[in-house]
């Protein structure tokens, strides 16, 4: 009977009464506001600025990001193979070989190879700055100043966009990461690998990368990191830092950190070869004694550097360059600039108050007193164009020859 009577009460409009009863009754409990229903409530405790993130993520992908990673080490070392890894890309394709010969006279240049790659609809202007013939002469006396003084005129470029009128589309090109490729045939860093980092520890991110970790057992691999990790500290080379986590940080990030702190530097391997090995379909090596597979974390540490490059620490690198080497950077020529300039302010004060070293013509029709400033007049007016001029064409002197 109680089932009847349930079924026809169900059936009525009188089971939707009742429920509406209740439903207004329960948002007048939870909100204590109305007593309807409580849209206009939440309304009133909520302001907007909460989607302010999304507003930031709509406008930078579609501006488009881009990194600017230089890779330096001597050739052989796997460079080239490497960042073709790292980013599924070719961009040696028309690169040329050069025998032994002319690798002993080649000096050391820079090439620029730039890529726009998409993923997900996210757009990344990848700029790869290579070095090659450093690190191959017989005499490899400071084979690091052309790349130190690439640095520097990267960061004279920004600097003077960004002291100009139209500062809209400043095209940011400072390098943010430099990979340096230590050879994995040696007893640790050569006096070259310590000349190179401290020459160019203050300008740019170094992070050092063991290449060609293949040719190394992994007892090999793990005394050569201490021993590399020692003499860095011993020479005080300051490599990139990877900042300290938050103390709101889940454990599953803590221990990434981690363990990317410990494999500084990166043992890598590089290949753009798929093989086969126990039915799947790899990137590696195939030797007669067996695979190495790339983005196997238990073969090398490709996986740790491409995270950390790509996926977790790129704008840390690009916020460190911006923040510190830039800055460290366009302080030492805003001071260079500002001592110019009151030394020829004080010098220009002395010769005026010793007087001048030439005679001073007599206008007709004018007393001395009207000479004289007429002629200080002139006098400050052509200081203030010679301190112009000076500054202007030792702008670019005093801001590349900066240590």
């Amino acid at each position: 009977m109680w089932c009847n009577v349930f079924v026809r009460l169900i059936s009525t409009d009188a089971f939707n009464k009742l429920k509406f009863f209740w439903w207004n009754r329960l948002c007048l409990t939870l909100l204590d506001g109305c007593g309807t229903f409580c849209s206009c409530c939440i309304d009133k405790e909520y302001v907007g600025f909460a989607t302010l993130p999304n507003q930031v993520h709509r406008k930078s992908v579609k501006k488009g990001f881009d990194f600017t990673l230089m890779v330096a080490g001597e050739s052989g070392l796997g460079k080239s193979t490497l960042v073709n890894s790292l980013f599924l890309t070719d961009l040696y394709k028309d690169r040329k070989l050069l025998n032994a010969e002319e690798r002993i006279t080649q000096t050391v240049e820079i090439t620029k190879h730039t890529v726009d790659i998409e993923e997900k609809g996210v757009k990344l202007k990848l700029t790869i700055v290579d070095t090659p013939g450093f690190g191959d002469a017989v005499n490899n006396t400071e084979c690091w100043k052309s790349v130190a003084d690439y640095i520097d005129q990267q960061f004279e470029q920004y600097f003077r966009d960004e002291s100009g009128l139209n500062r809209k589309n400043i095209q940011d090109n400072r390098v943010h990461c430099c990979l340096y490729f230590i050879s994995p045939f040696g007893h640790g860093l050569r006096p070259l690998d310590v000349e190179f980092m401290k020459a160019l520890h203050e300008k740019v991110n170094i992070v050092p990368v063991l290449a060609k970790a293949d040719t190394l057992t992994p007892s090999e691999v793990k005394k050569k990191k201490i021993k590399i990790r020692e003499e860095i500290e011993q020479y005080g080379i300051k490599i990139y830092q990877f900042p300290d986590c938050d103390s709101d940080e889940d454990e599953e990030f803590k221990q990434q950190d981690l363990e990317l702190k410990e494999s500084i530097p990166f043992a890598v391997i590089g290949s753009n070869t798929v093989v086969e090995a126990k039915g799947k379909r790899v990137r590696g090596r195939l030797y007669p004694w067996g695979i190495v597979e790339v983005e196997n974390s238990a073969h090398c540490d490709f996986v740790k550097l491409r995270n950390m490059l790509v996926r977790t620490h790129m704008q840390d690198l690009k916020d460190v360059t911006r923040e510190t080497h830039y800055e460290n950077y366009r302080a030492q020529c805003i001071q260079s600039m500002t001592r110019m300039v009151v030394k020829e302010r004080n010098r220009n004060k002395l010769t005026r108050e010793s007087g001048t070293d030439f005679p001073i013509p007599v206008v007709p029709g004018v007393t001395d007193s009207e000479t004289e400033k007429l002629i200080r007049e002139k006098d400050e007016e052509s200081t203030c164009v010679l301190t112009l001029h000076k500054v202007q064409s030792h702008y670019g002197f005093c801001c590349l020859t900066l240590t």
